[in-house]
């Protein structure tokens, strides 16, 4: 029968169709509560469609913010979450070994009689002994607050193994930072430059952000190694080799500067570019800023004559600094401007395009011409609203004008060595375009800017009443701010605010079991973990981890961290090695807060926050983290947690809390609604109807910015007006964007033998290097120092981690990363069954180029070796990747016995992590972990500094991920997982 006759046969067959008849209009539940997605870092808002107590449905809150009424996969499978087989049920007291699995069901009072125990002999005698350290929880203002009441300087988050780099960088740069903190201007921009975005962080608001500009046809720039989600519908992808972005910003820089499209006016305005640097090699302020008796900066202006110059403050109005020259200060010395400095840095030829094109990966003509870009739309393409404005100094504008570059960067830039002064780098070109806070560019989010660095500093000393005098986390100023003993020595666990890594921000969650393990600096008696899935996929090196969290003391026979707590919703495989487990409630079942102290929701024309609100009650005996935190506090008598009388001071629990406490005289978690009558925006008493509030508003608030405010914010009175009404700020001075880094010249100082607190000798080169004021790029920690050394002649000569096993660009001439898909945020999103039928297994991703080189087609299995052993992997060609690079999905892979998948489930049987292969240490030469593989400023992970080969497989249409590590404290992964 021909195909025509076969048509006609079927043409008048009746078919029936599925839900032929759909009731649109018919309710989904019998009742919609509002609340906060958690299924990433977004915190959209959501509608819970509920139908006899059960979640039925979710869909986007319209009247929110943040998304506005749009979902995404990961939001609208929050039921798949909620309901999912891996919920724990229970708390659970260990009685196998560690790893086994084996525990025994316990009552709350048991384990919470047992966790009071543990941790009340520890705060009597050292509280140091606890290390407390929380994943990806949204609730550090809480978890924070509660550690600097127990007394521990071991606390820390998720940061330091995510982001850390380019919240530090900006922090100390513009007092603000890319990602939670500012976004571009999404209704004016012209021209948007992606640096390392991947799809799962704030994938709602820039997918809404990204529609207005394709509607208004903005050009989309995306440079990443990899091409998906947002890179796929840029108008340009610009395939780089990781790790090179920071070069690649200093070509954009040094053309820029070639082509005269800098803007002198911002530069002098807003940021301390002008400002007068002392240049008197050896002395004490070598390097630093000069300033006049009262500690005013100086910088040089024009004088009567074009010849001459005098010396004045900075901050004066009316003059007209100059950048660039050689002055005298009064006492004779010499000093230029840190422009000058800027200039000669990047003018250099090691700069130019032709200089860093094979390194980076893009031609020359494209770094050209994508230079040429930014400078003609910054310049040629202004923008000018005509708005009336008052700037700090007291001068009243017309109108707001600016230039309309906006760039955004994440982790793709953050993850390496070198992620500090790369997003330095980028900060310094957006300064020079004059593209920060102005229409059409980079934007802050209240309560952003703060001043650069902001003022918190980390707790050092505990007080009479045991807890710290300030919270663990915060930013060092001067080196006399470093957690370190009279000898130099870390007195942190994880090393974060030591020598070696001075500027940690948000801590060295990824060091932890290292260095307790090790005893290194010094062991500890508990680690207590709360959703940080430190057995599995947030560590470097698995399964060495996975070792250490069993291995024993030959002396003892005890194990090397005697206690572990460990705290969350799910059977994750870190629930293997706890001691004590803690069940947790998901997102549905509890409050939370996401509190302008903490990751707020603001957007650049608005301070927000938000609540959640338990639209459910749990079926199972598990409680909020929270309000086991705050039992837990009330039992061990913590300050700040019970009366006067021992009483607990919030028995309800995180709700009240949430209410009723105070960082300062009225000022609380939640900015809305305060004062007894809820009149109040910001600052006010607590008031009890304040949840109710927030309920009846959808559980979010938003307080608009004044319009003269929106722009110039670091040195707009209106803004800082506005700003300081709310508690955001403490003074309305102007925020000096710190072109010029001078915070870090302090500690370069120390390192060279100047000051009270020095470096040990073994991390005076290293502080010495990194600790430049201005940006520089280097390829690895290694190479950088033996530059500085005078052994490398260009920074581009080697990017490769030095590790016991010598590797070397010949060895292991690939990078190999990853990325977080866009259908899944938290590890834990690939057990719900909805994500699921997306994808139940990873792929090692690779340019048809790089595999036609390795002799790899299409699917086969092949190994993926590195220093520390290899991995059995299954390879896709993928045009849409860097040649030169590989990468895979991450945290697909998972081992089995966890999450309660089935033993032949893909994430077991085929799905892997690269976590394996990526050291934890930079290692000498014997083989003994020294300094972590992080950034030396920071201490951010590296992950993304991983180097790789391919390595044929006999058998590459056998099926089966496998591991094979060389490390025998690792025996037992030797097999797939």
């Amino acid at each position: 029968m021909n195909a025509s006759a076969t048509m006609t046969r079927f043409a008048h067959r009746k078919v029936p169709v599925p839900h032929a008849r759909l009731e649109l209009n018919t309710p989904t539940g019998d009742e919609v509560k509002t609340t906060t997605c958690y299924m990433c870092a977004c915190r959209c808002g959501i509608r819970v469609h509920l139908k006899d107590g059960g979640v039925r449905y979710i869909d986007g809150n319209p009247t929110h913010p943040v998304n506005r009424g749009v979902i995404c996969a990961k939001g609208s499978a929050g039921i798949m979450q909620h309901y999912s087989p891996a919920r724990l049920s229970k708390p659970l007291l260990r009685i196998g070994e560690r790893g086994s699995r084996e525990f025994r069901e316990i009552e709350w009072d048991e384990a919470l009689d047992l966790a009071t125990q543990w941790l009340g002999d520890i705060r009597s005698r050292d509280p140091d002994q606890l290390a407390f350290f929380t994943g990806r929880d949204q609730s550090q203002a809480l978890t924070g607050w509660w550690a600097q009441a127990f007394g521990t300087i071991n606390y820390a988050a998720h940061g330091g193994f995510c982001s850390v780099n380019m919240a530090a960088a900006g922090m100390y740069t513009l007092g603000g930072s890319f990602w939670e903190f500012g976004e571009p201007d999404w209704e004016l921009t012209k021209y948007l430059m992606l640096w390392g975005v991947a799809e799962d962080h704030d994938s709602n608001p820039i997918k809404l952000g990204l529609g207005k500009l394709k509607s208004r046809g903005a050009k989309i720039v995306a440079i990443n190694p990899v091409r998906s989600g947002y890179g796929a519908i840029a108008d340009e992808w610009v395939p780089i080799n990781p790790g090179t972005d920071g070069l690649l910003a200093g070509a954009f820089i040094h053309e820029l500067l070639n082509a005269d499209r800098v803007d002198l006016e911002f530069l002098v305005r807003f940021t301390n570019a002008h400002h007068l640097v002392i240049m008197a090699p050896g002395a004490a302020d070598d390097g630093m800023i000069a300033r006049d008796a009262e500690g005013n900066a100086l910088c040089a202006v024009r004088a009567d004559s074009p010849s001459t110059a005098r010396v004045e403050r900075a901050d004066a109005i009316d003059i007209a600094p100059l950048i660039v020259g050689d002055y005298a200060l009064a006492d004779g010395r010499r000093a230029v401007p840190a422009f000058q400095l800027f200039a000669e840095r990047y003018l250099s030829d090691e700069f130019s395009p032709d200089a860093v094109a094979d390194a980076c990966g893009v031609s020359a003509d494209t770094i050209r011409r994508l230079a040429r870009e930014l400078g003609d739309t910054a310049f040629d393409q202004s923008i000018t609203i005509a708005q009336r404005w008052t700037d700090a100094w007291g001068r009243e504008h017309a109108e707001m004008i600016g230039r309309p570059v906006a760039m955004h960067a994440m982790r793709g830039i953050a993850a390496h060595a070198n992620g500090f002064h790369t997003c330095r780098a980028l900060h310094l070109l957006q300064m020079i375009l004059g593209a920060i806070d102005t229409p059409g560019s980079f934007r802050y989010q209240p309560p952003y800017p703060k001043s650069a660095p902001p003022p918190n500093r980390p707790g050092k000393t505990r007080k009479p009443n045991g807890a710290l005098d300030a919270a663990p986390l915060g930013y060092v100023h001067t080196p006399a701010d470093l957690l370190v003993d009279a000898d130099g020595a870390p007195r942190r666990l994880d090393k974060a605010f030591s020598w070696e890594h001075p500027f940690a921000a948000h801590g060295m969650l990824q060091s932890v079991i290292a260095n307790a393990h090790a005893g290194d600096p010094y062991r500890i008696d508990t680690l207590f973990l709360f959703m940080a899935n430190m057995g599995w996929n947030s560590s470097m090196n698995t399964g060495a981890t996975r070792a250490m969290l069993c291995d024993r003391d030959a002396a003892t026979g005890e194990y090397r961290i005697p206690h572990i707590i460990y705290a969350d919703a799910y059977d994750s495989e870190t629930i293997a090695f706890a001691d004590l487990v803690l069940p947790d409630t998901t997102y549905l079942e509890r409050h939370d807060c996401i509190s302008l102290l903490d990751r707020p929701i603001s957007d650049a024309d608005g301070a927000g926050d938000a609540i959640r609100q338990p639209v459910v009650q749990p079926d199972r005996d598990v409680r909020p983290f929270q309000d086991v935190l705050l039992d837990l506090g009330t039992r061990l008598k913590l300050p700040g947690l019970v009366n006067d009388d021992g009483t607990a001071k919030y028995p309800r629990g995180y709700a009240q809390y949430m209410v009723e406490h105070e960082r300062a005289p009225g000022v609380g978690l939640l900015a809305g609604w305060r004062g007894m009558d809820g009149s109040a925006s910001g600052v006010g008493a607590p008031n009890p109807d304040q949840l109710a509030r927030y309920i009846e508003n959808g559980c979010h608030w938003h307080e608009p910015v004044p319009a003269a405010g929106r722009y110039f914010k670091m040195a707009n009175r209106d803004y800082l007006d506005w700003a300081k009404s709310l508690g955001f700020v403490g003074s309305t001075q102007p925020i000096v964007l710190q072109f010029y880094a001078e915070t870090l010249q302090r500690f370069r100082l120390a390192a060279l033998g100047h000051g009270k607190s020095q470096p040990p000798a073994r991390d005076r080169e290293r502080v010495a290097r990194f600790f430049d004021p201005l940006p520089f790029w280097y390829g690895s920690v290694s190479s950088a120092v033996r530059e500085e050394q005078g052994k490398t002649a260009h920074p581009c000569a080697d990017s490769s981690n030095e590790t016991s096993h010598h590797s070397s660009l010949r060895e292991y001439p690939l990078s190999a990363i990853t990325q977080r898909p866009m259908f899944m945020y938290h590890a834990w999103a690939s057990q719900n069954k909805w994500l699921r039928q997306i994808a139940t297994r990873n792929f090692l991703y690779l340019h048809p180029e790089t595999a036609q080189a390795n002799g790899v087609a299409d699917e086969d299995w092949i190994w993926l070796a590195a220093p520390l052993g290899r991995i059995r992997v299954q390879a896709k060609l993928h045009a849409g990747t860097a040649p030169g690079t590989v990468w895979t999905w991450n945290a697909i892979g998972k081992h089995k016995g966890a999450w309660t998948l089935s033993a032949n489930a893909p994430e077991n049987v085929d799905a892997f992590l690269l976590n394996h292969l990526i050291d934890e240490s930079l290692r000498s030469s014997d083989g003994r972990a020294r300094y972590a593989n992080a950034d030396p400023v920071t201490g951010q992970a590296a992950w993304f500094d991983l180097r790789v080969r391919i390595e044929r497989d006999a058998s590459p249409h056998l099926d089966g991920h496998r591991i094979d590590l060389r490390s025998m404290a690792t025996t037992s992964e030797n097999t797939a997982p």
